[in-house]
């Protein structure tokens, strides 16, 4: 676990007025499926519910601070999940994840945590902690959602839903990309001292907000600045059919030390996809990001 992540968890817990608080609206520590089924679907209205990475992040790894999520998760396993979708938050219980090793054992969950990405937009990615198995020996090989878990629009339910785990050694790549809404009006959980930093207010036609699969640091753990906006690359497509490649006149969400970027560009021409070179960020684990892109989700 990096600097601005540690420092991201404290501050989520002091904005709540300390972590029992913190625990009630972001983490879980129930293992039993506490929601009831309702029938809501797994598909509807041409959308999934499924998950698109779970990151060995941490083996035995996450530092003192990390008992600022729930007590206990100090030197355990640490393992973001991304959903298709954003959740609801409510409906999020410990219990409803199983994480499978490659022998075929189940680890042991002790509990989920939507912190720090808990701004608008952001409540698709859950961090697991526990003990999921060991990079060396036994390590976890498919996360799978086993309760009763909604999306935020109560549309989908994720029960059934499942994704096999990077390992620990690969570094983290972008597993999605989606035009920001100007009709966004969720407000995430209202954290106010872990949220991002925002596009300038002038000369920004859009936003690009970026899901990587885990956080993403500088190696010194500092946050990216103009060098590594500069590397970022979006294509787009204009009214007249022909793309191009631009980078982005400013980068957001900075500052909160979670796995989310915003990319602020200055055309409202259509954004098709997102890439970025290899070798710049680094995991919580010191693993450097390999090249990658992702399409932006229409």
């Amino acid at each position: 676990m990096d600097r601005m992540l540690r420092i991201s968890i404290a501050a989520g817990c002091l904005a709540l007025g300390g972590c029992g608080a913190m625990q009630t609206d972001a983490t879980s520590t129930e293992l039993s499926d506490t929601t009831a089924n309702s029938g809501v679907p797994s598909a509807a209205n041409g959308k999934s519910a499924a998950l698109l990475s779970a990151f060995f992040g941490l083996d035995n790894g996450l530092f003192q601070v990390a008992n600022l999520i729930c007590n206990g998760a100090a030197g355990k396993d640490g393992m973001p999940v991304i959903f298709s979708t954003e959740i609801d938050h409510r409906t999020m219980q410990a219990g409803d994840f199983k994480v499978t090793t490659a022998s075929g054992k189940t680890g042991t969950m002790h509990c989920v945590s939507l912190l720090p990405a808990t701004d608008a937009g952001e409540l698709r990615t859950v961090l697991l902690i526990g003990e999921f198995g060991n990079a060396d020996g036994d390590p976890p090989a498919r996360v799978e959602i086993v309760g009763n878990l909604n999306s935020i629009d109560g549309s989908l339910n994720f029960k059934g839903a499942q994704v096999a785990v990077t390992p620990l050694a690969p570094g983290p790549t972008l597993v999605m990309a989606e035009r920001v809404s100007d009709r966004e009006v969720d407000k995430g959980l209202g954290l106010a001292r872990t949220k991002g930093s925002a596009c300038p207010s002038k000369g920004v036609a859009q936003q690009i907000r970026v899901v990587w699969a885990g956080g993403v640091t500088l190696p010194k753990g500092d946050e990216p600045g103009d060098a590594e906006r500069n590397k970022y690359k979006v294509t787009m497509a204009g009214v007249d059919g022909k793309t191009r490649e631009i980078t982005p006149v400013a980068l957001a969400n900075l500052g909160d030390g979670d796995n989310n970027h915003v990319l602020c560009l200055d055309t409202a021409d259509q954004a098709l996809s997102v890439s970025f070179p290899g070798g710049i960020f680094k995991d919580p684990n010191g693993d450097l990001n390999p090249a990658t892109a992702i399409t932006v989700a229409r």
